[in-house]
């Protein structure tokens, strides 16, 4: 399943990019679904061969999860819970509800191109960096050593020498869940891809860029920009000021990404025609490569290398966390897990080299921890060029 993200800054047009980008996906042949927020249904995409489409609202979302929790919730002694039509939404619960209506779309096979409007930048970047950030919580809640003490319970209540209680609810749900984490790649470029879309502004340049750096932290790089463009030749000073302005942001956008040009219409797209016509003839957008670590090594000195392409000193911070190094970067978090070598490690410094620029990139130096390496290896790795 292809995925297709579309993310902006409020009031982009992510609602009718998103529409028209999925009625060009199902008129090039695919099964396409289309995931919008709810009261954002562009006109004209009602019968078009090859289209499903969908409004994923955060509370219905937490009606069924309520729903489906009600065994472990009414096992628990003295514990009343209220009705689903009772339960109030808790923040961020948006991008969950449009995680788990992908989860059921990979996992039925629904569709072979997904179309999200995920809306505001915040919430693109998030949804991204989602599946990731869910499976910390289920490690910090579930560590190993809880996951084989949960199937030692689980044997026994299965063979009847325990009684099922609330617990049993909890561990059946992890299983499930992890798998459904498992068909959601949203950090990887070869199977969804992130397009930006802005109105050529100069308040949009640096939105982007903090959105781009976001999602170069999960691992994700935007495939194209979308831009909302004025045509050419209006008169008088006003039009002239603000075509100077939108060029000077289109080149911004150029360096984010590929630049698609949507020319704006006097009036809303009336019909799925008129949708495909906003986007440009051939609008194929080459893929793009994630954005790893990398670790290399000179005297004696191990670095590891993390794109963070256009980041900021301000609002970046570094912490080591057992055997992840946790970042922080443009309102965005991230655990990156440490390889075998660098869990053995001490970390000794870290620079933001090319601050601001596409090629800014966190650079953390490790050195090796006497404690954790034996002495002959030790003498070795520091002899090694």
């Amino acid at each position: 399943m292809r995925t297709l993200l579309l993310t902006g800054p409020g009031g982009s047009g992510t609602s009718t990019l998103a529409a028209a980008t999925a009625v060009r996906a199902a008129a090039d042949g695919a099964r396409t679904l289309l995931l919008l927020r709810p009261g954002r249904r562009p006109a004209g995409l009602d019968d078009v061969p090859g289209l499903a489409v969908a409004s994923v609202s955060p509370l219905t979302a937490a009606e069924s999860l309520w729903t489906s929790a009600g065994e472990a919730l009414g096992a628990v002694p003295g514990l009343t819970p209220p009705p689903s039509t009772s339960v109030v939404p808790l923040p961020g619960a948006a991008e969950l509800a449009l995680l788990a209506r992908l989860a059921r779309a990979a996992a039925d096979g629904e569709a072979d191109t997904v179309v999200v409007d995920t809306g505001p930048l915040e919430s693109g970047t998030a949804l991204v960096g989602l599946p990731r950030a869910l499976r910390w919580w289920l490690d910090q809640a579930l560590p190993t050593q809880v996951r084989v003490l949960g199937a030692v319970r689980t044997a026994a209540v299965r063979s009847g020498a325990a009684v099922r209680g609330p617990v049993d609810a909890v561990l059946d749900a992890v299983s499930p869940l992890e798998a459904a984490l498992g068909r959601l790649p949203l950090d990887d470029p070869a199977a969804t891809e992130v397009r930006l879309v802005a109105v050529p502004r100069a308040g949009a340049v640096p939105a982007l860029r903090a959105a781009v750096t976001a999602l170069a932290l999960h691992g994700q790089r935007p495939a194209a920009v979308l831009a909302r463009v004025l045509p050419d030749g209006g008169p008088g000073e006003w039009w002239a000021r603000r075509a100077a302005e939108q060029d000077d942001a289109l080149a911004a956008f150029a360096e984010l990404a590929p630049l698609l040009r949507v020319a704006e219409r006097a009036q809303e797209p009336a019909d799925a025609a008129a949708l495909a016509a906003l986007l440009p003839a051939g609008d194929g957008v080459a893929p793009v490569a994630a954005l790893a670590p990398s670790v290399d090594r000179a005297d004696g000195v191990r670095r590891l290398v993390l794109p963070l392409p256009w980041a900021e000193r301000a609002g970046l911070d570094l912490t080591r966390w057992q055997d992840d190094l946790v970042v922080t970067v443009a309102g965005a978090r991230r655990s990156v897990p440490l390889d075998s070598l660098l869990r053995r490690c001490v970390v000794t410094g870290g620079a933001l080299a090319d601050a601001g620029t596409a090629q800014a990139r966190l650079e953390v130096a490790f050195t090796p921890d006497p404690q954790q390496w034996p002495a002959d290896l030790l003498a070795a790795e520091g002899s090694t060029p």
